[in-house]
């Protein structure tokens, strides 16, 4: 058991990937850091691949393929965010993309980049700025300073804590799943090695990952629409 506890363990650390020094600082490169250019990486090479040589008429299977899979994508977070949150769809889109490469890189023998709570953390604050940043091009600064007193004045304090709690809500929510999905497979790959592993694969590395990055898009859209509303 110990030897199991000490393998897990050293699985869940997450490494340096690499350092270098500048002016005599060194800077450590997280191992996560790395996989997200990695992923980043991949998103970039298909979207060349599927936008390469765009035509208006006699499109090819490759641009049909691109053009299905946007306007199913367009069609998914819209109905999550609403008509007035069109113009946030494509950053929306991008994350929901990044976070489900990022669960399921482990497939290929990666530890994905979720399983940091520094990534998990930021991919909140930057979904909350654009919480906000919705809110205030809405309501403009008056409006928005205003809406901490709804629907009573009294109530004020408990919703500018929200502006704490619904990025740490985010962010404990993926790294929490990620993580929990990784240590059972960490700990099925080690007692029962062989067929089982695969199996459960099937729902922690795809199923599960993909569904925590819709989560994940789904409360930012349900976030950005409140602040419109």
């Amino acid at each position: 058991m110990e030897h199991i506890a000490e393998e897990l363990m050293e699985q869940l650390e997450t490494a340096d990937a690499f350092s270098f020094t500048v002016s005599g600082y060194t800077i450590n490169i997280a191992e996560s850091v790395v996989v997200s250019w990695i992923v980043i990486g991949i998103v970039l090479v298909l979207c060349l691949i599927l936008t390469t040589g765009l035509k208006v008429d006699h499109i090819s299977r490759r641009q049909a393929l691109a053009e299905w899979l946007v306007e199913k994508g367009e069609g998914l977070i819209e109905s999550m965010v609403g008509e007035e949150g069109k113009e946030y769809i494509p950053y929306l889109l991008t994350v929901l993309i990044f976070i489900g490469l990022s669960n399921t890189i482990g497939l290929i023998g990666m530890k994905p980049p979720t399983k940091d709570l520094n990534v998990t953390a930021a991919l909140a604050i930057m979904s909350i700025v654009i919480v906000q940043v919705a809110a205030i091009r809405k309501k403009r600064i008056g409006g928005w300073l205003k809406g901490f007193t709804h629907p009573v004045a009294i109530v004020t304090p408990i919703n500018i804590l929200e502006l704490g709690i619904k990025p740490l809500s985010l962010c404990m929510r993926l790294f929490g799943n990620v993580v929990g999905a990784f240590v059972i497979m960490e700990l099925l790959k080690t007692v029962v090695p062989i067929l089982v592993p695969a199996v459960f694969s099937l729902y922690f590395d795809i199923f599960d990952g993909l569904l925590q990055a819709y989560v994940f898009v789904f409360l930012t859209s349900m976030y950005i629409k409140e602040a419109l509303e």
